[in-house]
């Protein structure tokens, strides 16, 4: 009976969902304005997932004291790839917020969800998802770029766009996502600290 009563306190409610559906909008709200401005220029485009980074940290910990269970995070990934997949974004950003989300989810589920600092980790991570697009790019330039002109993008943004890449980038987009999640996230902790002592989330 306890086992039971265990896994029903760990299932997702209705209630739960609604939840998600709502922090997962805001937070693809927050993404959009703050990394879809990097996306609009050629040469900058590859710092979307640093800007993406900056605006929903608070939203991603709040989500998680809102609703401290498996799945949450997978769902809100999920439904960002969902997405991309149906904006005709290159496929390595789908695959990359599925894998990035389903990664996260797990890091903040070995501390049951109750630690800040593993639950920053978890976004950090969910951030990196949206790198996934621009790692299958470094990963093989001409296939990218053939897919793109496939799902018509412009000849000119994406010869701008190689133009303007080099190792350096790469290097420093992986860094700046990195750090600006930090940054995010600490923000939000410090923000959102009697949300935390409510849920009983600790340091």
């Amino acid at each position: 009976m306890t086992s039971k009563r265990k896994i029903k306190k760990q299932s997702l409610t209705i209630k739960d969902l609604i939840t998600i559906g709502i922090f997962s909008a805001i937070i693809f709200v927050c993404i959009s304005l703050s990394g879809g401005p990097f996306a609009m220029f050629p040469a900058l485009t590859f710092y979307f997932p640093v800007g993406a980074s900056l605006l929903a940290g608070p939203v991603y910990l709040l989500l998680i004291a809102k609703v401290p269970k498996p799945g949450p995070i997978f769902i809100t990934g999920l439904l960002m790839a969902i997405f991309c997949y149906a904006t005709g974004m290159h496929i390595g950003m789908t695959i990359g917020y599925l894998v990035g989300s389903a990664a996260a989810d797990l890091l903040a589920w070995t501390a049951r969800y109750k630690s800040i600092r593993i639950n920053i980790l978890s976004y950090i991570v969910f951030c990196l998802g949206g790198t996934g697009s621009y790692i299958a790019y470094f990963l093989n330039p001409k296939v990218w770029v053939s897919r793109m002109l496939e799902k018509g993008t412009p000849e000119e943004y994406l010869d701008r766009m190689t133009s303007a890449v080099n190792h350096r980038v790469f290097l420093t987009m992986l860094a700046g996502t990195v750090f600006v999640a930090l940054l995010s996230g600490f923000v939000g902790s410090k923000l959102l600290k009697k949300h935390f002592t409510k849920a009983g989330i600790t340091a």
